[in-house]
């Protein structure tokens, strides 16, 4: 299956379908991989959901214990993934898709909005993570159980684990952008309301009132509001698919 290198990074990647594209980030925290996809705890899985209709992109994050493995250093950040998923992107010759992510998709949503813009024709983003309160001294349980898996990686240190997760998680929010450039989204966004602590509900209703003409799907999860859902997100994708050229 397709992978490359990248800037000492080796992606991998799948396609399924043909169409208008859509880049798909599975849920998962840092351990974000293509399988995941199947599991329960994605009630949408965009391959085969959206296959029949659009070539749906789906990917291993680096380092998130699938098949994309890359150097780590005290400088990754929220950039560091997005430039990997530019270049998906730009392997595949893809000027502009649609966007899907759970969980941690939202951020890497939200920063490719705010790094290429130009890139996403429509956004949706299920259960986005977020934090509400102050940041905990403690790493969280997710990323906790990430450094778990690399205990055989020389260079994870603690110290460099812990200035990575200072550097996601510090800023609250939803991590990778303030309020300020969320009133500022131009895209078309659809947001799935979260209802958890890592995924909180008051971070969804938030993004989905401060991002201009943002829809809203409060209940999505469980039958039968997830056919409604699924029904709604297709909807709202057709909507803003580019009419052929």
């Amino acid at each position: 299956m397709p992978s490359f290198e990248h800037h000492g990074a080796q992606l991998y990647y799948e396609e399924h379908g043909q169409g208008f594209p859509i880049l798909t980030f599975a849920p998962a925290g840092l351990r974000s991989v293509i399988g995941v996809w199947s599991q329960p705890s994605a009630p949408i899985n965009p391959i085969t959901e959206w296959s029949a209709n659009y070539r749906v992109i789906a990917m291993d994050q680096r380092n998130a214990g699938g098949q994309s493995r890359a150097p780590m250093t005290a400088q990754d950040n929220w950039d560091t993934y997005t430039d990997d998923h530019v270049a998906v992107l730009d392997r595949l010759r893809i000027d502009r898709c649609h966007l899907y992510g759970q969980c941690i998709g939202g951020s890497f949503i939200i920063n490719m909005l705010k790094r290429h813009p130009e890139r996403v024709a429509a956004a949706v983003l299920a259960q986005p993570i977020g934090r509400v309160g102050p940041l905990k001294p403690e790493w969280n349980a997710n990323f906790k159980g990430w450094t778990e898996t690399l205990k055989e990686r020389p260079e994870a240190t603690e110290q460099l684990l812990d200035t990575f997760y200072k550097n996601l998680y510090a800023p609250g929010f939803v991590y990778c952008a303030d309020r300020a450039f969320v009133t500022t989204i131009k895209a078309p966004c659809l947001v799935l309301a979260g209802n958890d602590e890592a995924h909180p509900w008051p971070i969804s209703e938030e993004l989905s009132k401060l991002i201009p003409g943002c829809e809203f799907i409060a209940e999505w999860k469980t039958e039968p509001a997830l056919t409604s859902a699924k029904t709604k997100v297709r909807e709202f994708l057709a909507k803003h698919t580019p009419a052929r050229a």
